[in-house]
């Protein structure tokens, strides 16, 4: 029986068992990991954050954010180079990320990050540009 239906939770988790133990089997990587960056203000209030995965020596990027009032102080900067630490001290020589043309590749241009490809179609005509940088 096919069913569609909204996010199915159960089903997600599923799914990332059943890839992570076939890209183990694949690939013989088995240090699969998550980390999170967070900063919050005097009031607790959240200043920005990252979080991000580790497996084979490789780190991925999945968001990263920093509210409006705070862009223009560091703490992008400050944040990224706080998960590229915490992804060396978990043995990543690399790093991956894509933002889309709106957002922020210039940022991690900044950072020493490369481009490696663009997926088109994006709405409003934009494109997510994928950055790869070395560790190394």
């Amino acid at each position: 029986m096919l069913a569609i239906g909204e996010r199915d939770t159960e089903l997600s988790d599923r799914l990332t068992e059943e890839l992570v133990a076939f890209n183990t089997a694949a690939t013989g990587a088995a240090d699969r990991g998550t980390f999170s960056v967070k900063v919050t203000d005097e009031a607790g209030e959240l200043v920005g954050g990252l979080t991000a995965w580790t497996w084979g020596g490789l780190c991925g990027i999945e968001l990263l954010w920093v509210r409006d009032e705070s862009r223009k102080d560091g703490w992008g900067s400050r944040i990224l180079q706080a998960a590229e630490a915490e992804a060396r001290r978990r043995g990543c020589d690399r790093v991956a990320v894509s933002s889309f043309t709106f957002q922020a590749p210039g940022f991690y241009q900044r950072h020493g990050y490369a481009e490696t490809g663009r997926t088109q179609g994006i709405p409003g005509g934009h494109a997510d540009v994928h950055l790869f940088k070395s560790l190394a």
